[in-house]
């Protein structure tokens, strides 16, 4: 998160990036990491009416391959993806999707996650003056450094001139 001078000795919290601020190449690393618990794995599981045993059953779950519950890789999905919100898509319009999204490798109760993301391209919008598209790949990664997930988003981001932020008092 950043700072916006609003006054003399006050600073405003700022989320996100303008369009401008996206340079291809760019690598955010999305901090604090998140460490996945059974407690969360479970109520997402149930919230969202996924009740495949492997997530919420855990003497099923202990005959698997696995040994153990899996975290339900919507919730996976969903706190990475979080992450990245103050660096990537604060300042966004709208998400307009999201590409490629790949499962890699299983988490478990236990196991702190991270992310990262990587500016891919950028465009001014066509039909939409003071905004463009950034196109990010992000990736998952435990704490030992195995990657577990990674996909490709596409944002709609403000440009700095004409921006929302000064009218909603941001």
């Amino acid at each position: 998160m950043s700072l916006k001078k609003v006054g003399e000795q006050r600073y405003r919290g700022q989320i996100g990036r303008y369009f401008e601020d996206f340079e291809i190449g760019d690598v955010y690393e999305h901090r604090p990491g998140r460490t996945m618990t059974d407690v969360d794995n479970i109520h997402f599981s149930l919230m969202t009416m996924n009740y495949h045993p492997m997530h919420c059953d855990a003497a099923y779950a202990e005959k698997s391959e696995f040994g153990k519950l899996l975290i339900n890789s919507g919730l996976t999905l969903a706190v990475v993806l979080g992450m990245t919100v103050p660096d990537v898509s604060g300042k966004a319009i709208a998400n307009l999707g999201w590409n490629d999204i790949k499962l890699i490798a299983p988490v478990f109760a236990g196991d702190t996650i991270y992310a990262e993301s990587e500016v891919l391209a950028k465009r001014a919008s066509k039909s939409r003056p003071g905004q463009g598209i950034v196109t990010v790949r992000t990736i998952g990664k435990k704490a030992d450094g195995t990657v577990f997930m990674s996909f490709e988003r596409n944002v709609l981001i403000q440009m700095r001139e004409g921006n929302i932020d000064e009218a909603a008092g941001y």
